[in-house]
């Protein structure tokens, strides 16, 4: 029975963090638009609960991308070091507007940021060509964004931005901490079509600079969740202990798995995660 037990609370969540870095390798995703409902529908998690488990997950399986984007080069660390530096003065915001608000707005939240997720990724599946190429593989990124493999010698040169284009990014960092304390995603849904729009910077280099950023931006967020006792640790820990070499797994599967049949497919998975994650708060799923 004390191995049934202990399956049940270590065996699970790591499994579940197996999926997900897998995910998040093959498709330079990150974990907040899958662990928000997981730990909310799977493991009946509290959606206080749920968001600030997903914003204490993040860290860890961020670190292993954001290493992997600074040693090839696919990302700009001073940009990523400026918005993250903008969301670690906003996430303890967003985190205490959480544990202000109804249960079912935080929810709602995060359901309607999960469900913008899932139309970008469609969008982005169809624009894919059919056939498959060199081009086609992303390595470890943040939701809502792409990233080439950390080897990719495509990759365009860190360009140096201007005083003026690192405060924009601070202030992407604002909006993006706010958002990510309250629903417990990472925040590149926001940051890199914002980068893109206002920073000008190359698509190429976008996902990795929003991952260095999600890896700041959450600290305060995830502090100021540890101090009041919304996290759950066990959880969260074993989650990252099977995402971390998922995420290497998914890598080193990229040029073997088509990229726009498995876009599509969890696509449709994640907007069927927002419906049932909203319905769920209100009761119509029984």
């Amino acid at each position: 029975m004390e191995a049934v037990e202990v399956l049940a609370t270590f065996g699970a969540p790591a499994a579940v963090g197996l999926f997900i870095g897998v995910l998040s390798g093959l498709l330079g995703i990150g974990g907040g638009t899958i662990m928000v409902p997981v730990f909310r529908l799977g493991f009946g998690l509290s959606p206080l609960l749920s968001t600030a488990t997903s914003l204490f997950t993040i860290i860890p399986t961020s670190i292993s991308g954001a290493v992997s984007h600074l040693k090839g080069k696919t990302c700009v660390p001073s940009l990523g070091l400026a918005m993250g530096l903008g969301g670690a003065v906003t996430s303890p915001i967003g985190v205490w507007l959480a544990s202000l608000s109804p249960s079912w707005l935080v929810m709602l939240g995060a359901a309607l940021c999960i469900g913008y997720s899932a139309v970008n990724m469609l969008g982005k599946a169809i624009k894919v060509s059919p056939k498959p190429s060199k081009q086609d593989g992303v390595a470890n990124g943040a939701e809502g964004g792409e990233a080439p493999e950390a080897a990719d010698p495509a990759a365009p040169a860190a360009p140096k931005l201007t005083r003026k284009q690192l405060v924009i990014g601070a202030c992407i960092g604002l909006g993006a901490g706010l958002a990510s304390g309250y629903v417990g995603l990472g925040g590149g849904f926001i940051m890199v079509p914002l980068m893109l729009s206002f920073v000008g910077i190359p698509m190429k280099l976008a996902s990795g600079t929003s991952l260095i950023a999600v890896l700041l931006l959450a600290i305060p967020g995830t502090v100021e969740n540890g101090l009041a006792g919304n996290i759950d640790y066990v959880v969260g820990l074993s989650v990252a202990v099977g995402s971390i070499p998922g995420a290497i797994i998914g890598a080193r599967l990229v040029s073997m798995v088509p990229e726009r049949a498995l876009r599509f497919v969890f696509g449709g998975f994640l907007i069927v995660a927002a419906v049932v994650l909203f319905l769920n708060e209100f009761g119509i799923l029984g």
